[in-house]
C-alpha cells in the first residue's frame, strides 16, 4: 500500500509544518486544500511548490472545486482559477465534488460540466478527479454514474474517480472501478449510535479496529482489483482535528491498516 495524507488531517499545522509532518511519517504523497486549512486563498502557488519541493512531496491532488456539477454563475471562473493554482503549485491533479443541498442536477448537465472542464484540465496537464458524495442529498452518489457521466463525455482521458471509503460505504455501493480509480480517500466511523442515513463528515475519524465503513474489506478488494495508487487520510471530525500532534494516531491506523490488509 502507498499511503498519504490530507492537509485535513491535521488542519492547524501551516503548510511547512504540514509537509514535515507527512516527511517524519515517511509519506511522500500530500494533497492540500482550499478550505479547511485554505492553502489557495492564503499562501501562493510559488510558495507552495518550493515548500513542496524542499521537503521532497508531490502534491497529488487540491481539494476541491465545487459544486464541479453546476457550470454556472462563476463557477468556470473559479474553475480557471484553481486549474491555474494547481499548475503553478505543482500540483498533479483536481478533485471535484457535485452539488450536496439536496438539489437534483440533470445527467446532462453533469456531462455538460464534464465537458467545460475538460480543455481546462488538458491544458494544464491535470487530471480531474471526480468524487461521488454518497450523502442522501447528493446530486451524484455514486462511482458507477459518475463513469457513466465521464464516457458520455469523453473525458476517459482526463478524468479518473476518487473512492472513498466513507462515501462508498453511504452510497451503498458494492461495485469497485480499480482501472478507473486516481485515489483512494480513507476514513472511519466508529460511533455506534449513528445510522448510516445520518453519518455525516463530523463523524469520520482515523480508522481502526472499530471501524463502521469496512475500511479493511475495501481496501483488500481495491488492491486485489489492481489499483496501486495512494490511500489517503481524509478525517473530518473534530477529536482528530484537535489533537496536538496527529502524527502519532496516523501512524497507529497505518500499521493497523497494513496489518489487516
Amino acid at each position: 500500500m502507498r499511503f498519504a495524507i490530507n492537509h485535513i488531517t491535521a488542519p492547524k499545522l501551516s503548510l511547512e509544518q504540514f509537509f514535515a509532518s507527512a516527511r517524519a511519517l515517511g509519506l511522500t504523497q500530500v494533497e492540500i486544500r482550499n478550505d479547511l486549512p485554505d492553502i489557495v486563498g492564503t499562501v501562493k502557488p510559488e510558495a507552495v511548490k518550493a515548500a513542496a519541493d524542499k521537503a521532497g512531496l508531490t502534491i497529488i491532488s487540491i481539494n476541491a472545486l465545487y459544486p464541479f456539477n453546476v457550470w454556472s454563475g462563476d463557477l468556470p471562473k473559479r474553475a480557471v482559477a484553481l486549474a491555474d493554482y494547481a499548475a503553478a503549485s505543482s500540483a498533479k491533479a483536481l478533485v471535484m465534488c457535485p452539488l450536496n443541498d439536496g438539489v437534483e442536477v440533470p445527467f446532462d448537465d453533469l456531462v455538460a460540466a464534464l465537458k467545460a472542464m475538460k480543455p481546462i484540465l488538458a491544458e494544464r496537464g491535470l487530471t480531474g478527479l471526480v468524487e461521488p458524495l454518497g450523502f442522501p442529498i447528493s446530486s451524484l452518489r455514486t462511482k458507477k454514474e459518475a463513469l457513466r457521466a465521464i464516457d458520455a463525455a469523453e473525458g476517459g482521458e482526463v478524468y479518473k474517480l476518487v473512492h472513498d471509503t466513507f462515501h462508498h460505504h453511504l452510497a451503498g455501493e458494492t461495485e469497485f472501478f480499480a482501472e478507473r480509480t486516481g485515489l483512494v480517500h480513507i476514513s472511519g466511523v466508529v460511533d455506534q449510535g449513528v445510522a448510516i442515513d445520518d453519518m455525516l463528515d463530523a463523524h469520520r475519524v482515523l480508522v481502526d479496529a472499530s471501524d463502521r465503513l469496512e475500511n479493511i474489506s475495501q481496501i483488500r478488494a481495491l488492491i486485489a482489483a489492481g489499483f496501486e495508487g495512494p490511500y489517503s487520510f481524509e478525517p473530518f471530525a473534530t477529536d482528530v482535528h484537535a489533537l496536538a500532534d496527529a502524527a502519532p494516531a496516523v501512524r497507529k491506523s497505518m500499521a493497523y491498516i497494513a496489518g489487516s490488509v
